[in-house]
């Protein structure tokens, strides 16, 4: 276990492999813990990082910072902390949206952003998850049922009351469809075409917004295609890494062979 001191609060987080750095951030339901698959199938040629945010995980939850702007300052800290200058990051739902913030910012320090479940409109975030309340059992049942995924079912236990409604209630007020139009740099968006938490649509519909993004869709995949597809899913995030041209980024016939 790592661990750094960022505003009085300890921040876990675990680095795998070295290379040039990829930077990982869980979303709403989870923590680090269900990106270790995916980073151990990168580490062979790139640094990675995932790290707990505030309220999440192993980090601290001793105060109520859990709005974008928090978490966004947070990982510019965190990356600060770390030396890392410029990097590519890989966003999860809530995670998505920091990436996308981080990276309009002037300078940024992300050279490319995966973007994965994104919420592109507010309405696209299932209703159970816009009024979440730690307090409501029926709530916490319906959440189970869609976390199929020890990684997450063991983790997202641990959030701080107030961690998954606040950071919900600040990323709703975000427009993230303006910030992926922004956004210069290569940007993969990948969405689950199953997902009952974030509904894919409006994901899809950001094809050809503009020439350094890209949409992709994995057919079996929920809300964590990390998971769902594993192995399809390292093999588009490396590919996208390496790409320069978007425009040949796809999911392959062979993939599909050897993942069934």
């Amino acid at each position: 276990m790592s661990a750094v001191v960022i505003s009085g609060g300890l921040i876990h987080y675990e680095a795998f492999g070295r290379g040039e750095p990829v930077v990982f951030i869980h979303g709403w339901l989870g923590s680090w813990r269900y990106w270790m698959r995916t980073m151990e199938a990168l580490a062979p040629d790139y640094r990675t990082y995932a790290l707990d945010l505030w309220g999440f995980g192993d980090s601290d939850k001793s105060k109520d910072r859990y709005s974008v702007a928090d978490y966004t300052s947070l990982i510019y800290d965190f990356m600060d902390q770390l030396g890392i200058v410029n990097a590519s990051l890989v966003g999860h739902s809530l995670g998505a949206i920091l990436g996308l913030h981080i990276a309009t910012q002037e300078p940024s320090p992300i050279s490319r952003l995966a973007a994965v479940s994104l919420p592109v409109t507010a309405r696209a975030v299932n209703r159970r998850l816009r009024d979440f309340s730690s307090s409501s059992v029926r709530t916490k049942m319906f959440w189970w049922r869609h976390i199929a995924h020890k990684e997450v079912q063991q983790e997202v236990q641990k959030a701080a009351d107030n961690a998954i409604r606040m950071s919900v209630k600040s990323a709703l007020e975000v427009n993230a469809q303006t910030l992926v139009e922004q956004a210069q740099q290569p940007t993969l968006i990948v969405y689950g075409e199953k997902d009952s938490v974030i509904d894919p649509e409006p994901a899809r519909m950001l094809n050809g917004r503009r020439p350094s993004l890209r949409p992709i869709g994995l057919d079996a995949s929920r809300h964590f295609p990390m998971l769902d597809e594993a192995n399809k899913f390292n093999r588009l995030l490396k590919d996208f890494l390496e790409t320069d041209d978007l425009t040949d980024l796809a999911l392959k016939e062979e993939w599909k062979r050897r993942t069934r």
